[in-house]
């Protein structure tokens, strides 16, 4: 198998991706205030080993080495998020210098190393001031939301055009709200579900206020996606993968293309959603591209006895599994690609997140080879690639994650990177992942076709 690099245009970005609180460090300095993960991770028993992000890999300091990182793999984009509590400690009102100024020096820093930023406003990092104040079940917090994207899109709008309002809301709002294990570590319905709702409607509002002040913006939504395999072809079954649809895909996409939240899934979850008039329209801003991560499918049989959307997950036999123990199907981001170009008519896509955890071994000369990290990598690339030749209008990829890094409550153990971190160190090593990278990136430069 091959990749197909010619399905892919000219101009394709190339890029890796990050989050600020799991690589940032510096939780208290130059003015930061506490996100919800900084006191997430402090509550004993959250995260695995008790981490938390206060140093992570130090990117604060250390954001010079980490672009040199990314010259060296040849990328041109990085996908890098904001943190609200850095740029506005309070979550409203006063801005901090500081933190925009933090922001400024490494977009220029990127721009001199000849790569093109890419700035996320919201990966998950509410700060806790807001969540004391009611956080995402509340209709405010959208609309602070849109006043922070305002003052960094103001900052930062001259050198910046790509722009991403949210990334992953599902995960804010299911995993935060309803299932407890992300931050703010919620299991209320009722707070899920008006969390999505207000997530979405910050989403629209903030469209708004970037194109109000970078007109020449392109703006998107991050979310993560599965394709959707009943366990069995029961009727019950397929109703339950219906159901696994409308949960992790459909509720975040129908909104945002002017379809209204789903009505299947407004019955399941037997909330009133919290609407007024005028906010389908808000919600519904045009948007110029659509970014996909995409990490594992799901396979699912009806639960009638679990909580919302009442399913439960399946092991399909023979199918590999990640260190995460998520399975591997990269047909799953062909099919989503080309799902989102002729169920939702995107008119551009990017692969924002995709990526594997791996043990990782350093071998006694230094080097980290990840030989199933590196098959992952070009097995979704051969992926990619053959939804572009049909079609799909793929415009970039954006390989999770540069780094290793503080992986939410899976803590340290976790590690995604194509460059190695040594967290008593903070030493940096290329893996053998990111070198194989390296040579897809020139390979599509040069014209020539890479070996999968």
């Amino acid at each position: 198998m091959t990749i197909d690099l010619a399905a892919l245009p000219h101009d394709f970005l190339w890029g890796t991706a990050t989050s600020a609180y799991q690589i940032e460090g510096a939780v208290a300095e130059d003015g930061r205030s506490p996100s919800i993960w900084d006191t997430f991770s402090h509550t004993p028993g959250k995260i695995a080993g008790d981490d938390h992000g206060d140093v992570a890999c130090d990117h604060y300091h250390r954001w010079r080495e980490d672009i040199a990182l990314m010259r060296r793999l040849g990328t041109n984009a990085y996908r890098l998020s904001v943190s609200w509590p850095r740029v506005v400690p309070g979550g409203d009102g006063p801005v901090n210098p500081k933190g925009l100024a933090f922001y400024d020096e490494l977009v220029d820093g990127l721009l001199e190393a000849g790569i093109t930023p890419s700035v996320t406003l919201y990966h998950w990092d509410l700060p806790q001031v807001l969540q004391d104040r009611g956080g995402w079940p509340e209709r405010a917090t959208a609309e602070h939301f849109a006043a922070y994207a305002s003052v960094v899109a103001e900052r930062l709008g001259d050198r910046v055009t790509h722009w991403a309002t949210l990334n992953e809301p599902l995960c804010s709002a299911w995993i935060g709200h309803l299932e407890g294990t992300m931050a703010p570590g919620l299991t209320d319905l009722t707070a899920a579900v008006r969390a999505s709702y207000h997530l979405l409607l910050g989403h629209g509002l903030a469209v708004q206020a970037i194109r109000a002040a970078v007109p020449a913006a392109e703006v998107g939504i991050v979310n993560n996606l599965s394709t959707v395999h009943p366990a069995t072809d029961r009727p019950e079954d397929l109703a339950a993968a219906r159901r696994m649809d409308g949960h992790t895909n459909r509720w975040w996409l129908d909104p945002v293309h002017g379809r209204g939240f789903p009505a299947d899934m407004r019955e399941l979850y037997g909330v009133e959603l919290p609407e007024r008039e005028g906010d389908v329209k808000t919600i519904a801003a045009p948007l110029d591209w659509l970014g996909l991560n995409y990490y594992f499918p799901a396979t699912v049989a009806d639960d009638p006895t679990g909580p919302a959307p009442h399913v439960r997950s399946v092991r399909r036999p023979g199918v590999p599994r990640t260190g995460m123990d998520w399975e591997i199907d990269a047909s799953g981001i062909e099919a989503l690609l080309l799902r989102l170009t002729d169920d939702y008519g995107a008119r551009k896509l990017y692969v924002t997140e995709n990526g594997s955890a791996f043990p990782d071994v350093v071998r006694p000369d230094g080097t980290v080879e990840d030989p199933e990290r590196q098959d992952y990598l070009a097995g979704h690339l051969a992926a990619c690639a053959a939804a572009a030749r049909k079609g799909a209008p793929l415009a970039g990829y954006f390989a999770w994650s540069l780094l290793d890094n503080f992986e939410w409550a899976y803590g340290y153990d976790k590690r995604f990177g194509l460059v190695h971190v040594d967290y008593r160190t903070q030493a940096r090593t290329i893996k053998g992942t990111g070198h194989r990278y390296g040579e897809i990136i020139r390979s599509h430069r040069e014209g020539v076709p890479k070996a999968a």
